[in-house]
């Protein structure tokens, strides 16, 4: 295996394994990661790419890691990637299924409440370095701001790709004429000349989507029925994460296949584990399908539900790279890279302060873990251990 290949998947294996938090504080862990450790790519480009994840359905984090894995090593890279980042998962939510990993409630267990305010402190780690380099002066920090204000009021995915377009088109207007063309290096391995593999790739996500609803019908087979729900589950569901609940409930649990007590069991097991809350769809696999094989239901529902976002945001990014080479775009990224920072700053407060920061205790682990990964640059992982330990016997 080349040496590219081995570094994606062992630095994705390893975020698969401690990223807590949700999709939010995913963004946290993969800038530190890639942006502050290991520099595979500067934190405008990181930035852009968070905004592209923004614009797609699906879930933002996994198509982020798709995209970081696409420009380190190839196609390769970002299927590499995408397993190692959701397998730890996708094992967990499986062997829950089948009853092996009995967790009982979770919500009151205090080393989830540690890792919650883990991710307080990436999420804030992130804004904080983010906001340094990507809001430099005043037009763009009041950009972020107000990017923050918008969100915070007009909640779920509507307010932030609104915020992110109108700070492009802000950036655009106050830095039109002083913004040279970007000179960042060209994307590895040619992603912007691959324009025919990339409309090919769009082109068979639009197919697929109008067609396996027909074929459902059609054949009347259980297991493509299945495939088709979860496909436009993946498909047209903006902001990830918690949003595609109703969608997938809508799905499972009216035609029978699933009742509500097994579905809301599963989805709180999925709030305790690392990696993308998708891997849900695995638990939903196997509780469909049932019997000593049914782990291949498993297998199958997160192809489904995964394959829209990675069908889309393989087939956007050559077409990114290209666009994001003109002047004009350089203009108009300046103040969507500033949007971003305001989303995420948003995100700190709603849901990751509100849904983890409870007391004064709270607020001391939070700055605690904040200083370890600021000032004296602790590994994430290490931070994610003495949180959950800290919620379980201190806090």
């Amino acid at each position: 295996m080349p040496s590219a290949l081995r570094e994606v998947g062992a630095s994705f294996l390893k975020l698969g394994c401690i990223s807590f938090g949700g999709p939010v504080a995913h963004l946290g862990y993969l800038r530190d990661e890639y942006v502050s450790r290991r520099r595979w790519l500067d934190e405008r480009t990181y930035a852009e790419l968070v905004a592209l994840s923004q614009f797609l359905p699906g879930p933002a984090s996994s198509q982020l890691v798709f995209a970081l894995g696409m420009r380190r090593a190839g196609l390769a890279g970002a299927m590499l990637a995408s397993l190692c980042f959701t397998l730890p998962s996708a094992i967990l939510m499986i062997l829950f299924a089948y009853g092996v990993a009995r967790f009982g409630d979770l919500r009151d267990a205090g080393w989830v409440h540690g890792l919650k305010l883990a991710a307080v402190a990436v999420v804030a780690h992130a804004v904080w370095g983010m906001g340094r380099n990507l809001c430099p002066d005043r037009p763009r920090l009041t950009l972020a701001i107000a990017a923050a204000v918008g969100v915070l009021l007009v909640p779920g995915p509507e307010g932030q790709i609104g915020v992110i377009l109108v700070g492009a088109l802000g950036g655009w207007w106050l830095y039109r004429g002083d913004a040279p063309a970007p000179a960042a290096a060209p994307a590895p391995m040619g992603l912007a000349r691959q324009h025919g593999w990339a409309a090919g790739t769009l082109i068979a996500f639009g197919l697929l989507l109008c067609l396996l609803p027909v074929a459902a019908v059609t054949t009347g087979n259980k297991a493509v029925a299945v495939f088709d729900s979860f496909y436009r589950a993946g498909s047209l569901v903006f902001g990830g994460g918690h949003v595609v609940l109703p969608l997938l409930r809508a799905e499972v649990v009216p035609p029978g296949w699933i009742d509500d007590d097994a579905f809301l069991a599963g989805y709180g097991a999925a709030q305790a584990l690392p990696g993308p809350l998708f891997t849900f769809a695995g638990y939903l696999g196997v509780m469909i399908d049932g019997g000593a094989d049914a782990w291949l239901g498993g297998i199958r529902a997160l192809l489904a539900i995964l394959l829209p976002a990675w069908m889309l945001i393989g087939g956007a990014l050559p077409y990114w790279e290209l666009l994001r080479s003109r002047s004009w775009t350089e203009a108009a990224l300046r103040g969507a890279n500033a949007a971003v920072v305001g989303v995420l700053l948003a995100a700190l407060y709603r849901p990751v302060w509100t849904g983890g920061v409870t007391s004064a205790r709270d607020v001391a682990a939070v700055l605690g873990a904040f200083v370890l990964l600021a000032m004296w640059r602790v590994p994430p992982w290490v931070v994610v251990v003495l949180a959950a330990a800290a919620g379980q016997w201190v806090l």
